[in-house]
């Protein structure tokens, strides 16, 4: 028996982590198939890159799941590498497919220069894409829409954001729940933090693997749940409150949540919100979003 008893503990981390690298998925396993309701609000991920569907996923996977809700991700670029572009997609199709998601595109293969020195330097591509996101948001109209944080690093993520909160003052759209995600950079302000379960967080794994190109170089398929179980370590106090008890969760994803209604932006609640996972179908998953 070892002296230290966190030993058995850290070596099981870094065994399954070892084996886990050796394992590959089938092309597209099959999925179990959950029923849409045709009352559910649409929900739209604006992704900046393929594989961004499945870090941003663990509310939009439990809304599909739970709330029946439509799932449509919509990849802003497709990366930034032109010979890579046709493979990625096709790789997005398949973590789409599996997860039960919906994929649109804006264009057939990803708009180009969406960071912020394209925004400042190439400001015709940049009016060009704003008003073809801005066509793509009206004709969809969600009721949620998920997009990264003024503060998620990559730049790409940094100009995506930009890009949505442009389109945003173009559309007709007059009642709209925005969503903030983080992966790459921190939220200064979250306000919930969304449990997942044991399977939802293999199903995510699961998709993000079939972005073989990515991982390949790499691996951070494998170390999403413990990127997840980190976010219940910060968001028991950054989103329960300084000094609380941290919840039970095993996995969890911060968001921010904001309301738009006419043109006014405001947050639903005053304090953070923490959403449990839950085997409740219907409207409950949405309320607990929704309501003030």
């Amino acid at each position: 028996m070892p002296d230290n008893p966190y030993q058995a503990y850290v070596d099981s981390l870094q065994t399954s982590y070892e084996d886990a690298l050796r394992t590959q998925l089938p092309p597209v396993p099959k999925r179990r198939d959950y029923p849409l309701l045709p009352e559910a609000p649409k929900v739209l991920l604006l992704a900046p890159h393929p594989d961004d569907e499945c870090v941003m996923g663990g509310l939009p996977l439990r809304l599909h799941r739970e709330a029946g809700c439509r799932v449509v991700t919509l990849p802003v670029t497709l990366g930034s590498n032109p010979d890579r572009k046709r493979e990625r997609k096709q790789e997005l199709q398949n973590a789409c497919e599996y997860l039960g998601f919906e994929l649109d595109e804006l264009v057939p293969l990803g708009l180009d220069e969406i960071t912020p020195s394209g925004r400042k330097n190439h400001s015709s591509n940049w009016a060009k894409s704003v008003e073809t996101l801005c066509q793509a948001l009206d004709r969809h109209a969600p009721s949620l829409l998920f997009f990264p944080n003024p503060t998620d690093w990559n730049q790409t993520h940094l100009g995506v954001n930009l890009l949505t909160l442009e389109a945003l003052q173009k559309t007709s759209t007059s009642s709209l729940t925005l969503i903030e995600t983080e992966f790459w950079g921190q939220m200064s302000f979250p306000n919930l933090l969304v449990e997942s379960t044991t399977q939802e967080v293999i199903d995510l794994v699961s998709a993000l693997s079939m972005h073989r190109g990515e991982v390949e170089r790499n691996p951070f398929h494998l170390r999403l749940p413990a990127w997840m179980q980190d976010n219940v370590r910060r968001g028991a106090e950054v989103i329960g409150g300084q000094g609380e008890k941290a919840p039970s969760f095993q996995f969890a994803t911060p968001y921010r949540v904001t309301r738009v209604e006419n043109g006014n932006f405001f947050s639903p609640w005053e304090k953070g919100r923490m959403l449990p996972s839950s085997k409740k179908k219907g409207n409950f998953l949405l309320d607990q979003i929704s309501s003030s």
